[in-house]
């Protein structure tokens, strides 16, 4: 009698697990989410949800935050929101990580320094960003920041574009290199550049996923574009990792 009900059982297990995976892939691809937005998207009761997250911190997949607010903040307690952890985000698709840093090390050690290190940046971003750019020049202006982040979704960054005062903020839920960038900042500043690029005006990283942040968030102001020298002199405004 035993044996018979070990099978139902196991079902229920395999169909726990795959909806605690269905929690944490939204939360990669949408970055840091209430429990109300997860159950929305996911079809799910808000209890639901809440026993499903409450297993994930407890494996130390995802963590709780204060949910960031953008503007003036409104009385009552600050919402709640879960973020993937590094353990949560080594789950999906980083195992290329070490060899990864290994190479870049040795590219710093043996052909140039940080110069070299940053020539690669760039070089590797310019070569992602043929297809940025078609993408981008495809469509009118004021559309540029949502065409370009459904490219970098095509590249696996899970990116949206949203409206933000004055101006636009491109977000990207995930980073296949994000353990990387924390010890190559260059990674990020290269990424920043080429954004800055190609939307034809200054772009200010405001956070980065490799520098502890549950999303990169890059903030495209609204206003005349620039040239591609001055809009570069102006992504410094925060180190990215």
């Amino acid at each position: 009698m035993k044996n018979l009900g070990a099978a139902p059982s196991e079902e229920l297990a395999t169909r726990e697990r795959s909806t605690r995976n269905r929690v944490a892939r939204s939360i990669l691809d949408h970055g840091p989410s209430t429990v109300a937005d997860l159950a929305e998207r996911l079809g799910l009761t808000q209890a639901a949800v809440r026993r499903h997250l409450d297993a994930l911190v407890a494996e130390q997949v995802v963590e709780a935050r204060e949910k960031r607010v953008y503007g003036a903040r409104t009385r009552g307690r600050p919402a709640k929101v879960f973020a993937l952890t590094d353990c949560g985000r080594d789950a999906f698709d980083q195992s290329y990580d070490s060899l990864a840093v290994e190479a870049l090390r040795w590219i710093e050690r043996n052909a140039g320094g940080e110069a070299a290190v940053a020539a690669f940046a760039r070089d590797r971003i310019e070569a992602q960003a043929a297809a940025y750019r078609e993408a981008v020049e495809s469509v009118e202006p004021e559309r540029r920041a949502e065409a370009l982040a459904r490219a970098l979704t095509a590249d696996g960054y899970a990116a949206t574009a949203r409206n933000a005062p004055v101006g636009e903020q491109l977000c990207q839920h995930h980073c296949p290199v994000a353990h990387v960038a924390e010890q190559y900042p260059q990674l990020c500043e290269a990424e920043t550049e080429i954004f800055s690029r190609l939307l034809g005006t200054h772009v200010q990283r405001l956070a980065t996923i490799a520098h502890g942040d549950g999303v990169c968030t890059t903030f495209i102001p609204h206003g005349a574009p620039q040239t591609t020298e001055t809009a570069s002199a102006s992504t410094a405004g925060r180190k990215p990792a």
